[in-house]
């Protein structure tokens, strides 16, 4: 059974997800504070940690940070939960590692399919379409899930690789975030998210000088293009 560990000092928000969790056939454990989820985490390592950002005594990116520099738990999946307007600190979650966000108010729903589609990622699922080696200045090694630009190695998450690799493997071609969120995400493209915009925006920002070959075609989506074709 897949196991869970919740973090969350809203009592009766922890105790909803508890009840749905569970009802949706998963193990759960539960913590109200960053302490209590540290000590969860000492005891048992669990398949994915759904995480609040707003903790009353340590901030829900550190626990993030701990659980990532942690060999035990660094392949860990970390779904953020977050109020509107705290976009400084998904970032900042993103950069640790994390693999999703939520925003409270959420659909219970919607949260238990984000959950399934981390957990199909973070396993043995179907693999990263093949992309080239190389586009511009990126180059990518598949194998040894890494990537490169300029020749010097840069940090990508596991969705970030993911989404990258997707761009080159379709070069060229106009990827919709429907179309995204169905094939990276392995989500319903019927869901309402800024997930995708969030996720593109960071690894834009780490392309360094291929940066501009990942192209927002407007209204659409994006793709990466072939530094060949720009003018």
């Amino acid at each position: 059974m897949t196991a869970v560990l919740l973090v969350d000092d809203e009592r009766d928000l922890l105790s909803l997800v508890d009840f749905n969790l569970r009802a949706a056939g998963f193990e759960t454990a539960l913590a109200t504070t960053g302490e209590q989820a540290l000590a969860q985490l000492r005891r048992r390592v669990p398949d994915l940690v759904l995480l609040d950002l707003m903790l009353p005594d340590v901030p829900g990116t550190e626990i993030c940070r701990q659980i990532k520099a942690d060999p035990r738990t660094r392949h860990v999946p970390v779904v953020m939960l977050t109020a509107k307007g705290e976009e400084v600190d998904r970032v900042v979650g993103f950069e640790l590692g994390a693999d999703d966000y939520v925003t409270k108010p959420f659909s219970v729903r919607e949260l238990i399919l984000r959950l399934k589609a981390v957990l199909r990622r973070a396993g043995p699922g179907r693999s990263v379409e093949r992309p080239p080696e190389s586009v511009g200045p990126i180059r990518v090694d598949v194998d040894a899930h890494r990537a490169f630009v300029d020749g010097a190695e840069i940090q990508l998450t596991p969705l970030e690789f993911r989404l990258l690799a997707t761009f080159m493997a379709r070069l060229g071609r106009v990827q919709s975030r429907e179309q995204l969120l169905e094939d990276v995400w392995e989500m319903s493209s019927e869901l309402e998210t800024r997930t995708v915009d969030t996720h593109v925006k960071r690894l834009r920002e780490k392309l360094g000088s291929g940066r501009d070959l990942l192209e927002t075609v407007r209204g659409i989506g994006y793709r990466l293009v072939d530094p060949g074709e720009k003018r």
